[in-house]
């Protein structure tokens, strides 16, 4: 299944100024930093889950609304669902998932060393429910810990977003091991344009869309065009692959800031049924 058409809609428009100031931000992080800040990515990880214990990220009971895959792919009410979490950070997202159904086994994973080590002390982690490990998605194979072929709905929430585009395609082809055919990955993530993104300072570019943060932690802004083509490159179909547009009301600076997000499903193609000792040889002729 190739690609759906796109219906090139911006995510959204700027105005004047942040066009002004995206085109005077150009100048790239050296390649020397570059390099470290790869090498350092776990590190920095680290030291920000260090930094934020589990105190940063909300609780996030939305998945279920926004997914209807993680209630809805089961072929009896007391099925069990089998979904990864692939980069689960503390388990904001994990643990409201455990919460709310009792018919699901999690495996979950993180980069970050320290954030699985929160995780396995939440009063919630049940060794019975879920299964949590350290897992460099670019670089480790899942297998050592997933069976192949033997998960639901892959969860990749804010996750992609965080490695070098460069290496997101084997992040993908990580996940499609582990994947059943015919079962989605469930994706969201920062979009183009989002107030994150023209919040970067002069001097915090990498490349295109791409930014690293002060704490030296990155984030790259999706287009639907662009996440399509590296799914679909990768062996996925593409069924869902839209923006989300919100905004956020910081009421202490009284500000109303866009948010912009990639909202999107992507398919490991079903297997082809095998054919039956009665069809007819497709190489023989009468």
């Amino acid at each position: 299944m190739a690609s759906l058409p796109r219906t090139r809609l911006q995510a959204r428009i700027l105005s004047s100024e942040e066009e002004e100031k995206l085109q005077r931000d150009q100048a790239l992080v050296s390649d020397f930093k570059q390099q470290k800040l790869e090498q350092e990515a776990q590190k920095n990880w680290d030291l920000f889950y260090k930094r934020n214990s589990t105190n940063f990220f909300k609780d996030r009971h939305w998945t279920t609304r926004e997914f209807e895959e993680l209630r809805s792919c089961r072929d009896f009410a007391e099925q069990k669902l089998t979904m990864l979490e692939a980069g689960c950070g503390v388990g904001n997202c994990l643990f409201p998932l455990l919460e709310d159904d009792l018919n699901i086994f999690a495996y979950a994973c993180d980069f970050s060393p320290r954030a699985v080590e929160y995780v396995k002390q939440n009063p919630s982690y049940d060794t019975e429910r879920c299964k949590v490990f350290q897992c460099d998605l670019t670089a480790d194979d899942l297998l050592e810990h997933v069976p192949s072929e033997s998960v639901d709905a892959v969860l990749l929430i804010f996750v992609l977003s965080a490695v070098h585009p460069d290496k997101m395609h084997r992040v993908l082809q990580n996940v499609y091991q582990v994947l059943k055919p015919g079962r989605c990955v469930l994706f969201r993530d920062y979009g183009l344009y989002d107030h994150a993104m023209l919040r970067f300072k002069a001097g915090s570019k990498l490349g295109e869309n791409f930014y690293v943060r002060q704490d030296g932690t990155r984030s790259y802004f999706f287009t639907d065009e662009f996440l399509a083509r590296l799914f679909v490159d990768t062996g996925y179909e593409e069924v869902v692959n839209e923006y989300v547009l919100r905004e956020t009301v910081n009421k202490k600076e009284g500000l109303c800031v866009p948010r912009v997000f990639l909202q999107s499903k992507f398919r490991k193609p079903p297997k082809s049924p095998a054919p039956t000792s009665h069809d007819p040889d497709p190489g023989h002729t009468a």
